[in-house]
């Protein structure tokens, strides 16, 4: 699992892609954040918190986790390597936990310079280090939750199809439809509201961005996280046989 994980990690920085998703997050955040005017700006804002940052983050993770995680599979098999990788002495498990641990590790990165946000809204403030920590470590949580979901989600949908392109717009769609589809889904079913939303990841990482660390909201994470890795397995199996 170990050497497929750091093979992932080394393809990454080995082109353009590992260097252009962090930059690109830190683009796109720092824009939103700090220069465009509108919701999401923190100066604007009036507030020393990053609410707009965890409100932004999984919009923007949307789109860029699939980007990463749609060629692990769907490359293997346009290059024909999938058989070579298959007949590793690897079981199907630590197989798909190394893609999965490669990819993530990458999101990982591009998110741990946000962490100077935490020091400049904490220095911005008119009283210096007037800043919820609680609150913010729980947002931060709840993204690397999310993003464990995201991935497992892209993981699978690379296996679906050997054109990265599909498993990238497949990703976007289950991604979306995980993370706000039921949420929009359930304000259409008024008897079962709460219920339909629960089954979706807005509710449980807003639950989390609280800074109340919900053993219910992890187990969630862990249990959709676990699921698409298992579809991940099988699909495997499906080709190995």
């Amino acid at each position: 699992m170990k050497s497929i994980a750091l093979r992932e990690i080394k393809s990454f920085f080995g082109s353009p892609i590992g260097y252009l998703v962090i930059g690109l997050f830190l683009l796109l955040n720092g824009l939103f954040l700090w220069v465009f005017d509108g919701e999401y700006n923190i100066l604007q804002s009036g507030f020393a918190d990053l609410s707009p940052f965890f409100t932004l983050a999984p919009w923007i993770f949307i789109f860029l986790i699939p980007a990463v995680t749609m060629r692990s599979f769907s490359d293997e098999k346009k290059q024909g390597t999938i058989e070579l990788l298959l007949t590793k002495p690897l079981s199907l498990w630590q197989i798909v936990n190394g893609k999965f641990l490669g990819s993530f590790v990458l999101i990982v990165m591009a998110l741990i310079p946000t962490l100077v946000y935490v020091y400049v809204i904490s220095s911005l403030g008119l009283q210096q280090g007037n800043i919820d920590l609680g609150q913010t470590m729980g947002s931060y949580f709840g993204l690397l939750f999310l993003v464990g979901a995201y991935t497992s989600i892209g993981i699978f949908t690379s296996t679906l199809s050997e054109n990265q392109i599909v498993a990238f717009l497949l990703s976007v769609f289950f991604c979306f439809l995980f993370y706000f589809g039921f949420e929009g889904l359930s304000t259409y079913a008024k008897e079962f509201e709460n219920a339909v939303s629960r089954i979706g990841m807005e509710y449980h990482y807003k639950s989390m961005s609280r800074g109340v660390l919900d053993t219910r909201d992890i187990l969630y994470f862990v249990t959709v996280s676990f699921l698409f890795l298992s579809f991940t397995v099988f699909k495997l199996k499906s080709l190995k046989s």
